[in-house]
Order: C-alpha cells, then sequence, then structure tokens
C-alpha cells in the first residue's frame, strides 16, 4: 500500500510540475485523442541525428495523462531513438499487462518514474489515458525520420 501511494505522489508530482509542456520547434507534430475520455494531447519531436533533441507537447485530459507525457518526456530526450523505443516498448508492456507485471529493478531501472503507473495497467480505460503521448511520440518520431530520409536522398 505504501509503494502505491509513492506511486500516486510521483504521477501527481509529473502532473502538477509537467516536464516538457508547451510547444517548441520539432521536426513533426501530431495529434493524438482518447474519444473514450476526451483526452487530448499534441506532440512534436526535434531530432538532432539519431539523438531525440526534445518533445514538446500541449494537451488536456487527466491527471494520468498529463502526467504521462511529463515523464515521457523526462525519460526520452537526450536519449538516441533506438534507446528511447526499448523505453516506449517496455513501457506498452507494463500497460499492457492488467496489472500482472510487478516491475523488477531492471524494468524500473529503464522506466525510472514511468514505473509509478504500474496500477494504472489494472485498468482497461485508464491504460489509453497512460498511453496517449507514448503513441504521439512513436507517430511523431516515425514521422520525423521519414522526413530525414528524403532529405537525406
Amino acid at each position: 500500500m505504501k509503494l502505491d501511494s509513492m506511486y500516486q505522489d510521483v504521477i501527481l508530482d509529473h502532473y502538477k510540475n509537467p516536464h516538457g509542456r508547451g510547444l517548441r520547434d520539432g521536426d513533426a507534430e501530431v495529434h493524438h485523442t482518447n474519444p473514450t475520455c476526451g483526452d487530448e494531447i499534441t506532440l512534436r519531436v526535434k531530432l538532432d541525428g539519431d539523438v531525440i533533441a526534445d518533445v514538446s507537447y500541449e494537451g488536456q485530459g487527466c491527471s494520468i495523462s498529463q502526467a504521462s507525457a511529463s515523464v515521457l518526456n523526462e525519460l526520452l530526450v537526450g536519449k538516441k531513438v533506438a534507446e528511447a523505443r526499448r523505453v516506449q516498448e517496455t513501457f506498452l508492456e507494463l500497460m499492457q499487462s492488467k496489472g500482472r507485471v510487478e516491475p523488477d529493478d531492471a524494468m524500473e531501472e529503464v522506466l525510472e518514474d514511468a514505473v509509478a503507473f504500474a496500477g494504472v495497467s489494472k485498468y482497461p480505460a485508464r491504460v489509453k489515458c497512460a498511453l496517449l503521448s507514448w503513441m504521439a511520440w512513436k507517430d511523431a518520431t516515425a514521422q520525423a525520420l521519414a522526413d530525414t530520409a528524403k532529405e537525406a536522398s
């Protein structure tokens, strides 16, 4: 129970003190919505070669969706795209576990504050909230990489 409380505190802290909020210059922009609850996000990705130079966003929605976007920014900026994809895949695995995956030390090392969303995975309707920004990031990054490839050819 103490762990759940700590995780809730992490989510609330990211909701109240968001990292990366406010749209800045980017190489690609996407807009995603969760029609189930009305959460929405506009997210931009800025690449510097194969490194994520910035992830910025504007959005509205529940504390879970907004905190998840903040955690995403904190985790992915400065990482190489391949490493960031591994983080995203690990987060997706946790969110799709329906509460059956208990984060171990290795998962905590990869996800850092994102392990706070482990309890969310028990609630399918909330999983979409937690994944909204991550799916937007995945799409924006793919778009930015495709645009970079076009320019190079």
